[in-house]
């Protein structure tokens, strides 16, 4: 499953609804190239197979463009991944990303842990994310959820995984994505309305001491919001912005703050790796509530030393699209101007 393109084939073979996509063309070997685009359809997005995290994935609006394109991801991918594979995937322009945490315990059988949102991007890199996903009909939900489930059954999966969705964000068509065959960035916004440790459950899972679940023992409460704090200048179009941290200074944590960090005020940031600093979860009875508290804590974020996006993260939270949770993946790209402005 951790595999863009096989994932797509069993994802088929279990009946989930696939993203309309093309065969997978192996490094500097593009027979077909032109006629496979042509049969997917532009806009389109070209995906390394070995990829992760938004890294290997390019879109491409005008057929001339596809071959260079293609071209420049495989030669990236293989040098990121050693894999320079990579297919083609049709592109929904207005999509929300929704991605259903799972855990399967290696025998056909599997529990969910509801959805998150985590549609607000930049650079298909994850910003803000939420749960339960904003405005999402409670049948689109069930039926995610079951898909997500079937397939973790249809493959035996063992272990956390989060099986990642494309939802229309007008029809609510949803389509698979992809899967992520390990704990997730934002896993932590599940523990938040779940109060389930999914570490936990992956250690007492590997040591045998973990024999089932039951899905009615699990359910979500409130709201809860995670926001990635990174080293970055969003007035340069998020150029990492490496340096020591002279000040660094996060919220208190207590029950409804999280802090995940891995600096300390004096450490230096590097240009080498992912810019993220920490990442701050809240949760509220609701969204709004949630929300309100994700700005609080953010404004007692104080950071001297490297640029952030603290304020960026705000401009999002309080803008007035956020609010009504009309969230989709072009939501940054389209209000950036403002954003910043805020």
């Amino acid at each position: 499953m951790g595999d863009k393109q096989r994932a797509r084939e069993l994802a088929e073979s279990a009946n989930v609804p696939i993203v309309p996509g093309s065969a997978r063309f192996t490094f500097n070997a593009l027979d077909g190239l032109e006629k496979a685009g042509e049969a997917v359809g532009f806009p389109l997005l070209v995906k390394a197979s070995a990829g992760g995290g938004g890294i290997g994935m390019r879109r491409v609006d005008d057929p001339a463009k596809l071959l260079e394109t293609v071209a420049a991801t495989q030669s990236m991918a293989q040098k990121a991944f050693g894999d320079g594979t990579v297919f083609l995937e049709r592109f929904v322009p207005k999509a929300r990303h929704v991605e259903v945490q799972v855990f399967g315990f290696g025998d056909g059988t599997a529990v969910h842990l509801f959805e998150r949102d985590c549609s607000l991007q930049r650079r298909y890199q994850k910003v803000i994310e939420e749960s339960p996903a904003p405005g999402l009909p409670a049948s689109v939900r069930e039926a995610m959820t079951k898909a997500a489930v079937s397939l973790c059954a249809h493959t035996a999966y063992r272990g956390a995984g989060t099986v990642e969705f494309i939802v229309d964000a007008e029809s609510f068509a949803f389509f698979f994505l992809e899967m992520n065959t390990r704990i997730q960035v934002e896993h932590p916004v599940t523990e938040m309305v779940t109060g389930v440790d999914l570490v936990e459950m992956q250690i007492r899972h590997a040591s045998g001491d973990l024999k089932g679940m039951k899905q009615d023992a699990i359910a979500s409460r409130g709201h809860a919001i995670e926001c990635r704090i990174y080293a970055e200048n969003p007035q340069k179009m998020f150029m990492p912005s490496p340096g020591t941290l002279a000040r660094f200074v996060l919220p208190t944590e207590m029950a409804n703050v999280r802090i995940d960090g891995g600096y300390r005020e004096g450490d230096v940031v590097t240009p080498f790796y992912d810019p993220m600093l920490a990442k701050l979860i809240v949760r509220g009875v609701n969204r709004d509530e949630a929300r309100n508290r994700a700005v609080e804590a953010l404004r007692a974020v104080l950071i001297e030393g490297p640029k952030t996006n603290r304020d960026f993260l705000i401009a999002c939270l309080e803008n007035d699209g956020f609010a009504k949770g009309d969230v989709y993946t072009s939501f940054i790209d389209e209000r950036h101007v403002t954003l910043i402005a805020a």
